[in-house]
């Protein structure tokens, strides 16, 4: 078998799918793997260009990170891609503490020693830019500097309060990190910024404000390919550099997907998300017929109400069939603050409630679709898609349509086969349009 190009793993469900759905754009088949996989699991996707696997890295504190991290290397090692990426949200929030990047950056240096690592958090696509080492986010058509952004300087977990990302990760890590400011992207020659910041940096943080910018970095990474494998840190801004490289020098061949998605009846979502872009999303949702359903926070403790409320929520979708559940709708909900007092009541730790909440959604989720026929779900939050699909035993995922950038329909293959081949969609909070759900729904109708 041919080397591969890329192995990556996402430090987030969606952020891993993210990933997978930019290498499909450029026709580069992708299996993203849900847990490590065995040999006869890699068999099983031989023809593929890129592998995958998804994590949840980004919710854990150190000692989790560390746990979850080091075999995943050794196995991404063990493969010997030509690159190796971390992918990170494009928003990179992040905390000495909780999802650490600096700290994955330390233990990447167990695995692959050698070298600087480049690190890619721009995607002018997806309306993510770094100028000058600070980085700005698109919001409802506004571009905000990231300390300034309306949700993730008040994320519930690690909110960011600094838009430098070179002074972000410097709380992180020890390792020396540089900044390529779009400056020097538009007068140094490719090679000039090899030699230039692997003599000078542990980690070299690129600017990219628009297209042009993303080619200069896309050369810089992919002269970087070599016998011995690079490791990236980044967004799938990554995946696009990489992707777009490939495409212009043809080393690429087009590969069509070998599955498309089916038209569908029914459809169900859970939202565990409190992002403004899911309140928007949900709000236009249920504009287009589908019916919202709040989880009530008293379930979360009080497991015996657990089972009518799904009962509930089957009816609704045999009577509706368009039905989401959802936490919360906005970061402003009082919902959100009346659920964490709650359950640290019930001797939840602050720290852990996100966790505590995305258990609770994965085991109701695989009660639900035990109970009712469905074909196609859709999963929004980070946190609550990785805990959905590991309590399906879904173990690779393929994407079959590409709904939105960086949140793309895919297909589960499953260890049970009442979930296998199941249609699923696990989207971030802070992606996908408007009338996201409504045109996963119609996804196939065509």
């Amino acid at each position: 078998m041919n080397r591969h190009i890329l192995g990556f793993y996402g430090d987030d469900f969606t952020g891993s799918t993210d990933a997978m759905e930019a290498l499909d754009q450029y026709g580069l088949k992708t299996i993203l793997f849900l847990k490590l996989p065995d040999q006869e699991k890699l068999n099983q996707f031989q023809d593929v260009d890129c592998i995958g696997v998804a994590g949840t890295a980004r919710a854990k504190g150190l000692k989790g990170m560390e746990e979850e991290i080091s075999p995943v290397f050794e196995f991404l090692k063990e493969m010997n891609p030509f690159f190796v990426h971390y992918k990170v949200c494009s928003t990179f929030d992040s905390s000495p503490e909780v999802g650490s990047i600096g700290f994955a950056s330390d233990l990447a240096r167990k695995y692959f020693p050698d070298g600087s690592y480049p690190l890619l958090v721009a995607a002018p696509n997806l309306g993510r830019y770094t100028v000058f080492g600070n980085h700005f986010a698109k919001f409802k058509e506004e571009i905000y500097r990231l300390d300034r952004h309306p949700v993730m300087a008040k994320h519930p977990v690690t909110p960011m309060d600094e838009a430098n990302l070179v002074k972000h990760l410097a709380r992180q890590t020890t390792q020396k990190v540089v900044n390529v400011n779009i400056m020097d992207l538009e007068t140094k020659s490719v090679s000039e910024i090899n030699q230039q910041e692997n003599k000078e940096a542990d980690i070299v943080l690129y600017d990219a404000l628009n297209n042009s910018h993303m080619e200069k970095v896309s050369e810089v990474l992919w002269e970087k390919r070599d016998e011995e494998i690079q490791f990236i840190v980044g967004s799938s801004g990554v995946e696009y550099a990489l992707g777009d490289a490939m495409q212009r020098h043809g080393d690429v061949q087009r590969k069509e997907r070998d599955t498309k998605p089916t038209k569908v009846k029914k459809i169900f979502a859970v939202s565990g998300s409190v992002s403004e872009v899911t309140k928007q999303q949900l709000d236009k949702a249920e504009k287009a017929g589908f019916h919202l359903l709040r989880i009530p926070y008293e379930l979360f403790s009080d497991d015996s109400k657990v089972h009518s409320f799904l009962l509930k929520v089957a009816k609704r979708i045999e009577e509706d069939k368009k039905v989401i559940i959802y936490t919360a709708r906005g970061a402003d909900d009082p919902h959100i603050s009346k659920t964490r007092e709650h359950l640290m009541n019930h001797g939840v730790k602050r720290e852990d409630i996100g966790i505590f909440i995305g258990e609770k959604l994965g085991k109701w989720i695989k009660q639900l679709l035990d109970i009712v026929e469905l074909q196609r779900v859709i999963i929004s939050g980070g946190d609550t898609s990785g805990f959905v699909t590991s309590n399906l035993d879904i173990y690779a995922l393929e994407v079959i349509d590409s709904i939105a950038p960086g949140a793309p329909l895919c297909l589960a293959y499953s260890e049970r086969a009442k979930f296998d081949r199941l249609e699923i969609s696990l989207k971030s909070g802070q992606l996908g349009g408007p009338e996201y759900f409504e045109k996963v729904y119609q996804s196939g109708s065509k």
